[in-house]
């Protein structure tokens, strides 16, 4: 029950105060340390392929099992003290772990500079966001890619965090944080990358498989509980959830696309170089900045699907284990 209602904690204090600018977030150590591991590992390792995929896989181990070690030492001594204190720090990293409000407002900042029409303002928004170039995009694109963004870290930014959290508490829950914030930063298939962060990437896909699908399933809910055209999303989701290189990104991208009757991905250009892709949806209609509230009120009521589901099978498997 502990970890239960941690997690539901967490899901609270994120939808009301999400990420408090103040407040240091255990992601940016993270990155910091991969930055480290990443210097060191190739000081040790040959400049060779070889050499980099074996330094790669160092970093993908050293930084989800250390995250594991140190956030489930931290509790464990801080529950020496007093379960209370350790209780506190499970609610408090169950907080951090999710990314629900905080990515509803980064990509309403994107809305509020497109409603004025400041495209430039707009484009510096959804780079905050975004892995993409946006300085070329024109104010349709960077529409697209806030939506996009909207629909794709809702797997990773809530349902993954929730669903390991549910199942292993707030270690469990950081260490897919070590993951995923892993491959948001190595996981590239560019000249620098390309080896070094193979291992990065793989562990993130096997690591959000399962979430991703479920994400799609309940942003399909969610949508059609907020006015979306949920048989139309549900046929893009079965038709275009494998346009995408990732075997998991495009599937909330697919459902959140046929529920909106937009088209969604196609090329996009990375450090200077376009790379092709799929699109994913159906033009129906053309993509209007109003789509960004429309996704972000999806996002919201799935979150909170999410949790009632998460919540229960968790509440279940306590009280049938005993």
């Amino acid at each position: 029950m502990e970890i239960l209602l941690a997690a539901a904690l967490g899901c609270l204090l994120d939808a009301l105060l999400a990420d408090p600018a103040w407040m240091p977030h255990p992601v940016v150590l993270m990155g910091r340390c991969i930055t480290a591991l990443e210097r060191g590992l190739r000081r040790i390792f040959p400049q060779t392929p070889e050499g980099e995929r074996r330094a790669g896989a160092c970093l993908a181990v050293i930084l989800p099992l250390g995250t594991l070690a140190v956030c489930g030492g931290a509790i464990f001594l801080a529950n020496l003290i007093h379960p209370a204190l350790a209780f506190v720090l499970q609610v408090l990293w169950c907080w951090q772990a999710l990314a629900a409000r905080g990515l509803a407002q980064e990509s309403c900042r994107v809305l509020a500079e497109l409603e004025k029409g400041d495209l430039e303002s707009a484009r510096k928004a959804v780079s905050r966001i975004v892995g993409r170039d946006t300085q070329a995009l024109t104010a349709q694109g960077v529409t697209k890619a806030a939506v996009e963004t909207v629909a794709e870290n809702f797997s990773d930014g809530v349902v993954a965090p929730l669903f390991y959290l549910m199942i292993g508490g707030a270690p469990l829950g950081m260490m897919y944080k070590a993951v995923n914030t892993m491959d948001s930063m190595v996981g590239y298939k560019n000249d620098r990358y390309l080896h070094f962060g193979r291992y990065a990437a793989k562990l993130d896909d096997v690591a959000n498989y399962l979430p991703a699908r479920l994400s799609a399933l309940l942003l399909l809910a969610g949508g059609v509980l907020t006015g979306g055209n949920g048989k139309n999303g549900w046929r893009i989701w079965r038709r275009d959830r494998r346009n995408h290189a990732s075997p998991n990104s495009a599937q909330t991208e697919a459902a959140c696309a046929g529920l909106l009757e937009i088209q969604l991905a196609g090329n996009a250009s990375y450090f200077g170089k376009v790379v092709e892709k799929p699109t994913i949806g159906d033009p129906v209609r053309p993509v209007e900045p109003e789509d960004i509230r429309r996704a972000n009120r999806m996002m919201m009521t799935a979150s909170l699907l999410a949790l009632l589901l998460l919540g229960g099978v968790r509440l279940a498997a306590v009280t049938l284990l005993g």
